[in-house]
């Protein structure tokens, strides 16, 4: 039994993954000018602690995008 999504709720569900995915962009652009601004200040801890949270939000967006498509492989 396929469990299919009516177009309303599919849309509901992109824009949804949109606003996070908006939010965890805004939250990396954020984290290079606070790290860039740390390192650039002589603050060099920074810099590996900022580089895994950005691996981390990289692989957030690239886990919604598989989301999405695996949401329109269904129909």
């Amino acid at each position: 039994m396929k469990n299919t999504f009516s177009r309303e709720q599919r849309t509901t569900i992109i824009y949804g993954i949109l606003c996070f995915v908006i939010l965890i962009v805004i939250l990396q652009i954020w984290l290079l000018v606070a790290s860039m601004n740390a390192y650039l200040g002589g603050d060099d801890s920074v810099v590996w602690p900022s580089l895994l949270v950005s691996i981390v939000c990289f692989a957030l967006n690239g886990g919604l995008l598989r989301y999405l498509y695996a949401l329109d492989a269904r129909d």
